[in-house]
C-alpha cells in the first residue's frame, strides 16, 4: 500500500519561523543571553498557533530548548531535564505533583510547558517526571501584555511574559529581559493589526 502524499503548503513559508511569509515575526527575535536554560515542552496545537509567544521566546533565548508533543518518552524527557535536583517546573500548584517548592538558589534549569490551561493539565497527567519537579512559583505578576489572546485567569500571563518574569526573579537581573519583552510588544501589535485586517507596522531596523 502506497503512503499518501505529502501535505502541500497554499502559501510559501518562512523557513526560519516556519509562519507563512506575509506573517513573519523573525524581524521581532531579540537576542537574549539567559543564564539559566530553559526546556519548553509545547503542545501540538501550540507550534503553529499564530498567537503563540513560545517560537519568539524560543528564538530569543541563547539557551533553550524546544520539544513538541503530548505525552513524551520518559528517558527522552530525563534526558532533556537533567538531574531532576537541579530542575523546576513553571506552573502553579495542583493535586498533580509535589507539595515541595523550588529553592531559587538551587534551580538549574527551568521546564515550561506551553499549552492552554486544560492541555497543560493533561501534559501533566501523562508525564509523571513532570509532576514530580519542584514547582516555581512567580513571585510577583506583572499586568499581561497578551491582549490578543485571551486567558483563563486575570493574572496569566503568556509563555514569554512568564518565562521572562521567572528568569529575571531567578537571576536577580531584570533588565536583562525588557528588550525581549519589548519585541514581545511588536509582536503582540502586529498580530492585533492582522486581525483587524490591517496592514503591518514596518518592521524595526536591525
Amino acid at each position: 500500500m502506497s503512503s499518501a502524499p505529502p501535505t502541500r503548503r497554499l502559501r510559501p513559508h518562512c523557513p526560519r519561523c516556519d509562519r507563512p511569509q506575509p506573517a513573519c515575526v523573525c524581524h521581532w527575535t531579540c537576542p537574549t543571553d539567559n543564564q539559566v536554560p530553559v526546556l519548553i515542552l509545547q503542545h501540538p496545537q501550540e507550534q503553529h498557533h499564530v498567537k503563540n509567544s513560545a517560537g519568539l521566546l524560543a528564538r530569543g533565548l541563547a539557551h533553550c530548548h524546544r520539544e513538541v508533543g503530548e505525552v513524551f518518552d520518559p528517558a527522552q524527557l530525563s534526558d532533556w531535564i537533567g538531574p531532576a535536583q537541579d530542575a523546576a517546573l513553571l506552573y502553579p500548584s495542583t493535586r498533580l505533583g509535589p507539595e515541595t517548592s523550588a529553592q531559587a538558589a538551587q534551580v538549574r534549569k527551568l521546564v515550561i510547558i506551553d499549552a492552554t490551561w486544560r492541555k497543560s493539565l493533561r501534559m501533566l497527567a501523562c508525564n509523571p517526571l513532570l509532576q514530580a519537579l519542584p514547582r516555581l512559583a512567580l513571585q510577583s505578576t506583572p499586568t499581561s501584555r497578551y491582549f490578543i489572546r485571551q486567558a483563563r485567569q486575570a493574572h496569566q500571563l503568556s509563555t514569554l511574559e512568564a518565562c521572562c518574569q521567572a528568569l529575571a526573579e531567578l537571576e536577580g537581573e531584570p533588565g536583562r529581559y525588557q528588550p525581549l519583552l519589548a519585541a514581545f510588544d511588536g509582536f503582540v501589535s502586529e498580530q492585533a493589526r492582522w486581525m483587524a485586517g490591517l496592514p503591518p507596522n514596518a518592521p524595526p531596523v536591525s
